[in-house]
């Protein structure tokens, strides 16, 4: 992807898109894949990066959710089962099993959550995994030594899948480009154009030029996320807000405090979420929390119940207990749940996708999670093409190879979240040896990646490159701080930028990390 490229594309005169979608999360982008890979003229704009917000924040599971389970929303489930089973087919190289214990501390926990897990795996069926066991109290220390031993009874393993969130996003913006979609991050939407009382169009603004054009498309479809009512707003003044934002906070340990393989999975906290502690890039991370919040932002700050609750509780079943300097980061994210009125947490509210279209035809998509995006961009595809009038054309996602398809992990390394694209990588390693050096020591990135980022995944910032098209930040937030006078002087050669550019982005980027960072 070259944005120069996709910004002319875009906003070239005279062209009326299929589809406009507004909004690079992963909702967002399973939309213009699914538009797309249906021969629809589609047109993406995101005004920040692809995944900034809530899609690169999550607990980085596929899941069928085993709490809407116990909640009785079935039909979720159901769903989230096959797509999850669909993903392990479409993108190998980037979703993978993971298997999870249940820790049981009293005698009627073994047998209670053993028949729940018993109902997850027929729930799934032919795209199931493994079928979930017993384990006795020795085996479940086995597999989890630092699991706290005190009264513990045995545990129950059943399994899901575990992906990296952002590298999903960018790789379904390739996937979307691979057919024909034009993508551009850095392009808010300021409005909407109408003709005769219908959108016809936005007005749309470059956040590196400033410049601001009109861009005509057949249909516009507002997958905004935690915005979406900022959007409906631009539709419709009067418009009540359809969303109740919560927040979700996370923190990340050295893979000390749980080595091995499996995951802990605690299914009912003192909020009524589930507690994860999974591993992750070889570090751990324990999440995640649910508290209300008056308005979503793109940099959620967590709150200090926040960061209690999460060592509280990771204490309660670690024996090395993580304390404030332990954290390697913390990051916060804002879900854009379906508001309630009937609801008084937020750990309550629906997490099933809605679907509507305004008087005016603005297609408006919200809810939803990171395992159903594929679903979700099928029935937003399906809706448009009823307002816009589109020619018959049936979904091909539900068995599409995603961009990189690649099974070959051994291969591929230490390039496997590539998929296929590792071998292009190793080939800019190969012309300039020195960018097989690490971006840093305590980090698994290589200065390969950053150019590769710049050049081919649309990375515009450092941020870009160290939060979300690497994982850096997240997996320990001083280590990118370090990292970051280098990567952005590798992205000014790549993008012909001055000194004046790298000193501003080691500064914004620095600024923003000392907000993943526990002090004290």
């Amino acid at each position: 992807m070259n944005r120069t490229e996709m910004l002319s594309q875009a906003t070239e005169r005279g062209r009326v898109w299929d589809v406009i979608v507004v909004g690079g999360g992963a909702t967002g982008l399973g939309v213009a894949v699914e538009a797309s890979s249906r021969g629809f003229s589609t047109l993406l704009l995101e005004q920040a990066d692809f995944s900034q917000g809530t899609s690169s924040r999550s607990t980085k599971l596929i899941h069928g959710g085993v709490r809407y389970l116990q909640q009785g929303n079935i039909t979720l489930v159901l769903e989230a089962l096959h797509e999850r089973g669909l993903l392990f087919h479409n993108a190998p190289h980037l979703v993978r099993h993971q298997s999870f214990i249940v820790p049981n501390y009293s005698w009627w926990e073994g047998p209670f959550y053993g028949i729940g897990m018993k109902f997850y795996d027929m729930l799934a069926g032919k795209l199931g995994i493994k079928p979930s066991k017993h384990l006795s109290r020795e085996r479940t220390l086995e597999l989890i030594p630092t699991l706290e031993p005190e009264d513990l009874k045995g545990g129950v393993m059943y399994y899901d899948g575990q992906f990296d969130d952002a590298r999903l996003a960018v790789t379904l913006a390739l996937s979307a480009e691979d057919h024909g979609a034009c993508l551009v991050n850095g392009m808010r939407v300021a409005g909407l154009i109408k003709n005769k009382g219908l959108v016809a169009g936005v007005r749309a603004v470059d956040a590196e030029s400033g410049e601001e054009g009109e861009i005509m498309g057949r249909c516009v479809i507002n997958a905004t996320g935690m915005f979406v009512d900022d959007l409906c707003k631009m539709d419709d003044a009067a418009r009540e807000p359809m969303i109740a934002p919560s927040q979700g906070v996370h923190i990340v340990l050295d893979k000390s405090f749980l080595p091995g393989d499996s995951a802990i999975m605690v299914p009912q906290t003192d909020d009524g979420r589930v507690l994860f502690a999974v591993p992750w890039h070889d570090r751990v991370i324990v999440g995640t929390t649910d508290t209300p919040i008056e308005k979503p932002v793109m940099e959620p700050v967590p709150q200090e119940e926040e960061i209690a609750f999460l060592l509280t509780h990771a204490a309660r079943y670690l024996t090395k207990n993580p304390e404030r300097k332990d954290v390697l980061s913390i990051f916060a994210g804002v879900r854009p749940l379906i508001g309630s009125t009937g609801a008084k947490k937020t750990a309550t509210l629906s997490r099933d996708h809605h679907l509507e279209v305004s008087t005016s035809g603005l297609i408006t998509i919200a809810g939803g999670k990171w395992t159903t995006y594929r679903k979700m961009g099928q029935d937003v595809v399906d809706q448009a093409k009823m307002v816009a009038g589109l020619p018959e054309r049936p979904s091909r996602t539900e068995y599409l190879n995603l961009h990189g398809w690649s099974a070959d992990e051994a291969g591929n390394a230490p390039y496997t979240l590539y998929g296929s694209d590792a071998r292009l990588i190793k080939r800019i390693e190969k012309e300039t040896p020195e960018l097989a050096s690490p971006i840093h020591e305590s980090l698994p990135y290589r200065l390969a990646e950053v150019v590769w980022a710049a050049r081919h995944e649309m990375a515009r910032t450092v941020e870009d490159v160290l939060a979300r098209r690497t994982r850096a930040l997240i997996l320990d937030a001083r280590a990118a701080m370090d990292a970051a006078p280098e990567v952005a002087r590798l992205m000014a050669a790549e993008l012909g930028k001055d000194q004046a550019w790298i000193d501003a982005q080691v500064k914004d980027f620095t600024d923003l990390a000392k907000g993943y960072i526990l002090e004290g």
